[in-house]
């Protein structure tokens, strides 16, 4: 009597994996009929209800498929598949928290699903959570591999044992070369310690072998992006796209390379579809905001980071975006909604934006003891986080003045590319390195471009350091640098920029950290002209001290630091023009503000252009602007910035013991 009901049980298995082989091989519509004719014998059959689903979704129709997925998780909610299905929809929807969450309870019911890792990972990188990101990853990598030694490699890469993992891995490909797994994890060790040159060759040989390797190819556009090789980056990610035009993740990251490019006649467009084909979210509002306001949209600036507070009041970067375009006054509402957020315990990152945005709202109400208070507390938790060590600056100065003597430049003279085309901008930030660019970049033979990254690439890849505990070859490589070896690597300097250029003949590169390797400029590109922008050492200091950078500049977060790194800045650029008589025009702040036209004069003369009127109109220049003094230099030049610091005089005295004898040339009355 007992055997029909099992026939009819082992019909039903082999209807549900027949239907299950056809979804997986794509044909949707076979499988959402096999599925449906189960369901209509067995209405609440979970893997039928879940083929449907998925078939649905697979078909495009997304508002379907998010419903029926909801509804078949509530009732089944260890269904692992359907949360990694809701996961997808999720994220096709652009729903990142969401497709998260659903993808977290996916791998607790069942680890070795390694589509939702990978997806995961892809949704942490659009929230810039570079961290779960890569464990994300590596988890993906466990569920994916079955090789014991790689299994093992991952696990010790994961525990933190960087060393191990790098020579276990080593050892596996030693005798499996083209396993692309490993190849690809040696990669990701690669970017852990900063080593991003041989995380680039390794990915490149892993897409070699592997063309398919979505997850290799979307770490390589990573890779090429912070190395700034941003036209390579978008290829890579415009590859990608090609098999998921919409997908989610990977238009946010087509955006921010596009907005890196200054190529916004492209990502705005596309942050506007973002937030429009997608719900809103608060990252991606704020995307768009950088966007305009380096263009100049103000107005429209505002908005859209209002529009990110709007959606998530805790967004500390949304506050301190509004508090950076410098012209904002925050109301009391603003004040007050930041307190509240700021007494919660809100995340980290979001914290320390609000310290600096609470401050700078407290400034513009001139409540000053109290902005310094925020402005403190900020800087004293980014302080210990940075592992800035003043020792380490002053020493690298030393060793710089020791190796960059006259022999060194008299040996090496006529060597190098000879390029007129750079024009560099160096000193500290926030001592009016934008206003001289923006000057600059008026004249019709100069384009503007932002702070570029290459030269000090460059002096990372001479110093040759792959741990922090190694020891930098450079300055002292310089002494071994071929006249050929001089050349090519002036010559990939120029390459490099040309991406950021216009048709102009020359061009502006304003990384201020520049001032450290005004010796290794001149041995490359001995006719590149170099501006020093200074400024009165209290007002740049402490004006540092109220920015909270995007990344670097940890020199910055901590009045004694600060004061100390001006001084060796001081030292190095006299030794500079000890060694370099006339390389360097320095061009003094307050000077620019007090006669702007006999400043210009002398910037033009330095760098060998004719005056043009329009130089002198530089606030009605369009362009897009890229640092934190966007607004400002889109205005005449005004004189209050002069003696801002003299508010917060009282909480200063420790700038002015660590700056010292420097003070003497610039006196306070």
């Amino acid at each position: 009597m007992s055997a029909k009901p099992q026939a009819r049980t082992d019909d039903i298995k082999t209807a549900i994996q027949h239907a299950m082989r056809l979804l997986a091989k794509g044909e949707s519509r076979l499988a959402r009929e096999q599925a449906e004719e189960i369901l209509r014998h067995y209405p609440d059959e979970r893997n039928s209800l879940f083929v449907v689903a998925a078939a649905v979704r697979a078909d495009g129709d997304k508002a379907e498929a998010l419903q029926r997925l909801e509804k078949l998780v509530q009732r089944a909610p260890d269904f692992a598949l359907a949360q990694q299905e809701l996961g997808f929809a999720y994220a096709e929807a652009g729903q990142v928290l969401a497709a998260i969450e659903a993808l977290q309870r996916a791998v607790a019911i069942e680890p070795k699903l390694p589509a939702s890792w990978k997806l995961m990972g892809e949704l942490f990188l659009v929230d810039e959570d570079e961290n779960s990101a890569a464990e994300a990853f590596n988890q993906y990598m466990l569920a994916s591999s079955v090789e014991p030694n790689l299994v093992r490699a991952i696990k010790l890469f994961r525990a933190g044992k960087i060393g191990q993992a790098e020579q276990l891995c080593r050892d596996f490909l030693h005798d499996n070369p083209a396993n692309v797994m490993a190849i690809r994890l040696l990669a990701e060790i690669g970017m852990k310690v900063g080593v991003y040159s041989d995380a680039e060759n390794l990915l490149e040989r892993c897409l070699e072998l592997a063309p398919d390797f979505s997850m290799a190819r979307l770490n390589y556009a990573q890779v090429l992006e912070k190395r700034e090789r941003l036209d390579l980056a978008l290829v890579q990610v415009e590859q990608l796209l090609e098999a998921e035009p919409e997908k989610f993740t990977l238009l946010v990251l087509r955006g921010a390379i596009l907005t890196k490019m200054g190529d916004f006649e492209r990502a705005l467009p596309l942050y506007e579809f973002l937030l429009s084909r997608f719900p809103a979210r608060p990252r991606i509002s704020m995307y768009y905001g950088h966007a305009l306001k380096t263009i100049g949209e103000q107005q429209k600036a505002i908005d859209a980071y209002r529009q990110a507070i709007s959606l998530q009041p805790s967004f500390g970067d949304a506050w301190w975006s509004l508090g950076n375009l410098k012209t904002v006054r925050f109301d009391d509402d603003d004040i007050e909604a930041m307190r509240v957020e700021i007494s919660k315990k809100c995340d980290h990152e979001d914290f320390l934006n609000l310290c600096f945005a609470l401050g700078k709202a407290l400034e513009g109400h001139q409540q000053y003891d109290e902005s310094f208070h925020y402005y403190q507390l900020g800087n004293n938790i980014k302080e210990k986080a940075s592992g800035y060590e003043a020792d380490d600056t002053e020493q690298g100065v030393q060793r710089l003045k020791a190796v960059c003597d006259k022999e060194l430049f008299e040996v090496a003279a006529g060597q190098g590319d000879q390029s007129p085309d750079p024009i560099f901008i160096v000193g500290l930030p926030r001592s009016g390195s934008t206003l001289l660019e923006q000057i600059l970049a008026s004249h019709s033979q100069v384009d503007g471009t932002k702070e570029l990254g290459f030269i000090l690439a460059i002096v990372r890849r001479l110093g040759g350091k792959k741990k922090k505990s190694e020891v930098s070859r450079y300055p002292e490589i310089l002494t071994d640098l071929s006249a050929g070896q001089l050349s090519d690597l002036g010559q990939e300097y120029i390459d490099r920029s040309r991406i950021y250029r216009g048709t102009a003949p020359f061009f502006i590169d304003k990384m201020p950290n520049n001032f450290l390797h005004v010796g290794l400029i001149h041995l490359i590109l001995p006719n590149a002209k170099i501006i020093d922008a200074r400024r009165h050492p209290m007002a740049s200091c402490f004006s540092c001290y109220t920015q909270h950078f995007a990344r670097g500049q940890s020199f910055t977060y901590g009045l004694a630091n600060i004061g100390r790194y001006y001084r060796d800045y001081v030292e190095l650029m006299d030794h500079w023009d000890q060694v370099l008589p006339g390389k360097v025009l320095r061009v003094q702040y307050e000077d620019v503000v007090a006669d702007t036209e006999a400043q210009v004069r002398r910037m033009l003369d330095h760098c060998g252009l004719p005056f043009e009127a329009e130089c002198l109109q530089f606030h009605e220049t369009e362009r897009p602007v890229q640092t934190a003094s966007s607004e400002q230099v889109r205005q005449p030049i005004y004189s209050g910035a002069l003696e801002h610091w003299r508010n917060y005089d009282a909480h200063l005295d420790e700038l002015k013991q660590s700056l010292g004898p420097v003070l003497d040339r610039y006196p306070l009355n």
